[in-house]
């Protein structure tokens, strides 16, 4: 299980793929003792790692279960890495409030954006499910976050997502908190008929589309 100190971090992104935390937590405390930074850890081990197995998700390679298992030995490594960054944050690409919407109780895709969000190193504040147009736009306001995702799996609860676009028009915020949207029933139309910034059918496409928001600011 040991790695050399140039195949380290390959062997960090190995073992995350493979699901074993345990090998994880040892192996990112073996490349600390090496003076690898934090950082280097994080992007080129851990979230390498979670790239590979995103895409293998994508590419239909590898199912949801695998994916929990990541992202639990994901998890394993970043628990030993936040002490250290003097910030006392991880360093991430941006911030995104996401949430199921008022109304809906469904959150198992949602909770998988969140999982794919984390791992390709954003931070996620998870409003979990039943969430009021106004807590989506408040929290985003609150903790300075560019993005606002919501999920809905019941055609009865899709008509708040417009609402929480109209919140954030009605308070002059559409410019600085973009907006994507997903579910089973949402569609790239409906995104456009309600005014959302973007539509993401699948974990790795809402992932690649907030991305983008990011690199277009």
């Amino acid at each position: 299980m040991k790695g050399s100190d140039m195949g380290i971090l390959e062997d960090i992104s190995s073992a995350l793929q493979r699901g074993n935390g345990k090998d994880v937590g040892k192996l990112v405390e073996e490349a600390l003792a090496g003076r690898r930074e934090p950082k280097e850890i994080l992007d080129n081990g851990l979230i390498a790692g979670m790239n590979v197995i995103g895409q293998k998700y994508k590419d239909h390679e590898i199912f949801l279960p695998e994916v929990l298992l990541a992202a639990k030995a994901m998890y394993a490594g970043m628990d030993i890495l936040k002490p250290l960054f003097l910030s006392g944050k991880m360093p991430t690409l941006g911030r995104v409030v996401i949430g199921t919407v008022q109304g809906d109780i469904h959150d198992i895709g949602k909770n998988l954006v969140c999982i794919m969000l984390r791992g390709a190193g954003f931070e996620v504040i998870d409003l979990g499910k039943d969430v009021a147009p106004k807590k989506f736009v408040d929290t985003a306001v609150n903790e300075g976050a560019r993005v606002i995702g919501m999920s809905a799996l019941l055609t009865t609860t899709m008509p708040v997502m417009k609402n929480v676009v109209e919140l954030l028009k009605k308070d002059g915020l559409q410019s600085k908190i973009k907006t994507i949207i997903g579910g089973a029933p949402v569609s790239d139309e409906f995104a456009r008929h309600i005014g959302a910034d973007a539509y993401g059918y699948d974990s790795m496409q809402a992932v690649e589309r907030i991305k983008r928001f990011f690199s277009e600011a």
